[in-house]
């Protein structure tokens, strides 16, 4: 897969964008290409590639926030939900939503394969999640979408489940929202705040 700007850049460039529309600037092969990609090639604790990924675009899309907003809707006050609904409409209005699962039955494979790490595998398969989470992310806005990550499991997981098919033994971790942006990122460039790298890096041996 061919990339479009050098990964240093890509890394920089990545921002969380709220204000999205209903296209894409890539088709949705493309789209499919790029998470494909991460699935492959993301690394994962003994090789256990525990990470699955549900893609929704479109009406599909819509369906998912129209459903969670649903869910929200009978547990929420009216004040609050009128509050949480702005967002979740905020959400509908971009391209596709990308789920990001962890497999628990593969997880408890490799626990009792390797009996050593046991209590090990479940936080390692956050880690290899959180990696497709960020790669794909990274990809997709290095191709000119915009994208936010949500997490509003547990709550609408068995929902989901149902609607779009899901094994019941996938584990949801966060919906990744993404379209074309209309508006620059949730924190303009000039206003990012980041602590001293050198309060965050120790180097030994350097030459």
């Amino acid at each position: 897969m061919a990339s479009t700007k050098p990964f240093s850049e890509a890394v920089k460039a990545r921002r969380t964008y709220y204000a999205l529309d209903s296209s894409s600037p890539i088709p949705d092969a493309r789209i499919q290409e790029v998470v494909s990609h991460a699935i492959l090639h993301v690394p994962s604790a003994f090789n256990s590639q525990t990470s699955r990924v549900v893609i929704l675009l479109n009406d599909e899309h819509k369906k998912c926030w129209d459903l969670i907003a649903e869910i929200y809707k009978q547990q929420l006050s009216a004040e609050k939900f009128e509050h949480a609904n702005q967002r979740f409409q905020g959400f509908r209005k971009g391209y596709g939503t990308i789920l990001f699962y962890e497999d628990t039955d593969r997880v408890r494979e490799f626990q009792n394969k390797f009996k050593t790490y046991e209590d090990k595998f479940p936080g390692w398969s956050e880690q290899t999640n959180g990696m497709h989470q960020y790669v794909v992310w990274t990809a997709l806005e290095a191709e000119g979408l915009g994208v936010n990550l949500q997490h509003y499991n547990p709550l609408i997981d068995v929902r989901l489940e149902t609607e779009f098919k899901v094994p019941p033994t996938w584990s949801l971790k966060a919906q990744m929202v993404l379209g074309t942006p209309t508006d620059g990122p949730a924190v303009p460039d000039d206003k990012k705040a980041f602590d001293p790298v050198e309060d965050r890096l120790k180097v030994y041996g350097a030459k």
